[in-house]
């Protein structure tokens, strides 16, 4: 019979210890997580909008205008009826949602004397805004 015992588990102190050491990673890793989730978020939205300011500015040089606000960002990918000098579809498929879930609005004229604005309400979908409630436009 053998003086000491092995033992094959771990003691309840080992295991708060470790349960303590991985509270502390989750406090101080979780919120710079969320921090650059926000981020990311933000920098798809200004890529989105680039892509579909150019498509706008495609569709223009071969029409010789914008897109009509009635028409929308739909005219990227359908011809318009009316227009005989549409050579689109100038984006693959419809215009996606911003990262939040919320459709890119289109505007003609643009706000602050630009021809045209493709905007993103932010995460809020709200006009106004700041951090990532804020609008983003081209």
């Amino acid at each position: 019979m053998p003086l000491f015992r092995s033992s094959r588990g771990f003691t309840l102190l080992e295991l708060l210890i470790a349960l303590v050491i991985i509270g502390l990673l989750v406090g101080v890793v979780g919120p710079n997580l969320f921090k650059n989730l926000g981020k990311s978020e933000i920098t798809t939205a200004r890529s989105q909008i680039d892509a579909i300011s150019k498509a706008v500015e495609a569709y223009r040089l071969d029409n010789g205008h914008f897109p009509r606000n009635e028409q929308g960002l739909a005219a990227l990918t359908q011809p318009p009826s009316g227009v005989s000098t549409w050579r689109g579809p100038y984006l693959k498929k419809a215009a996606p949602p911003d990262p939040w879930g919320n459709a890119y609005q289109y505007r003609i004229p643009g706000s602050n004397g630009r021809e045209f604005e493709v905007l993103s309400l932010g995460r809020d979908g709200r006009p106004g805004g700041a951090a990532e409630d804020a609008d983003l436009s081209n």
